[in-house]
């Protein structure tokens, strides 16, 4: 009879402990690195290089662009002349 009811109080005490302790703990702040900090100078240039990268990716896009841009001034300047053509070949039939 004894060991159902610790069971029972332990069954609530339990959670209710580590919620207090999740309440009580102070929150981990984005200022907080974990371990020692490394200084800026010995780290490898991330950022430049995910600079560079986003730059080369940038430039990529903007002659995908250029290039689609040309094509479709082609392909519509074939329409155009397409049309024409056979404006001017339906004007002499007629």
């Amino acid at each position: 009879m004894l060991v159902p009811c610790l069971l029972r109080r332990a069954v609530l005490t339990v959670p209710l402990i580590f919620l207090l302790a999740l309440l009580l703990m102070e929150p981990v702040r984005a200022d907080q690195e974990a371990g020692t900090a490394i200084p800026a100078e010995s780290r490898p240039c991330v950022d430049c290089h995910a600079f560079e990268f986003m730059q080369r990716a940038l430039q990529d896009l903007k002659k995908t662009a250029y290039n689609l841009d040309t094509r479709t001034e082609t392909l519509l300047l074939q329409v155009e002349k397409r049309n024409l053509c056979d404006c001017v070949t339906a004007n002499l039939i007629n």
